[in-house]
């Protein structure tokens, strides 16, 4: 009677033992997923301010250099994404460079457009700068891993500037339709930064 007794309780404490330990693997990955969800809001929280920073310290363009800027921003974008196609090695990299066309490629004539509306029209010029063609030079020479690192760092930092130039102009900008234009097109860079620093990690 003694012996079922106690086979009795050391099973029920076994079992209460195991409630309890799958009770704290629970707890532990609760805690685990809410820093890794603090650290993630943190991280955008960051990268947010830093964008409003560089939008601070630099003045409003006129429509006319916002959208040559914007232009040159879209072109570099498509050059670097179209290295990144042939010399990448994350597959994962090439998708976010696929991606970069099509994107682009729809800022581009979204601006185009806009711009076309000003009165007076704007024409923008896409024409490369030195410093975006020495950029350029830099990640051919590349291959691999290392250009993969080089490129997704750069991503991160055209796309922080970009969206700084975006949301400024939504804001301050003096011409309608491309204010109009820079308001739709910053979400979409928004996006474009997360994912890149997700890709940077």
């Amino acid at each position: 009677m003694y012996r079922h007794v106690l086979i009795a309780s050391t099973a029920a404490l076994a079992i209460g033992l195991s409630g309890c330990g799958q009770k704290t693997e629970q707890a532990a990955g609760s805690v685990a997923n809410t820093a890794s969800e603090t650290a993630d809001a943190a991280g955008a929280m960051a990268a947010n301010a830093q964008t409003d920073i560089k939008q601070a310290l630099s003045a409003t363009p006129s429509g006319q250099e916002f959208a040559t800027r914007a232009a040159r921003s879209d072109a570099y974008e498509i050059a670097a994404a179209k290295l990144a196609q042939t010399n990448a090695a994350s597959q994962a990299v090439k998708d976010f460079a696929a991606e970069m066309i099509k994107a682009h490629s729809a800022s581009t004539a979204k601006v185009k457009a806009a711009a076309a509306q000003a009165s007076p029209a704007i024409t923008p010029d896409p024409t490369l700068t030195p410093d975006q063609n020495d950029d350029l030079a830099e990640l051919a020479n590349k291959k691999g891993a290392d250009f993969d690192g080089a490129y997704i760092d750069d991503q991160v930092d055209a796309h922080e500037d970009a969206l700084a130039l975006m949301r400024d102009f939504a804001e301050h900008g003096d011409t309608p339709s491309l204010k109009a234009a820079a308001g739709e097109i910053a979400p979409i860079v928004q996006k474009h930064l997360e994912h890149a620093k997700s890709l940077d990690k």
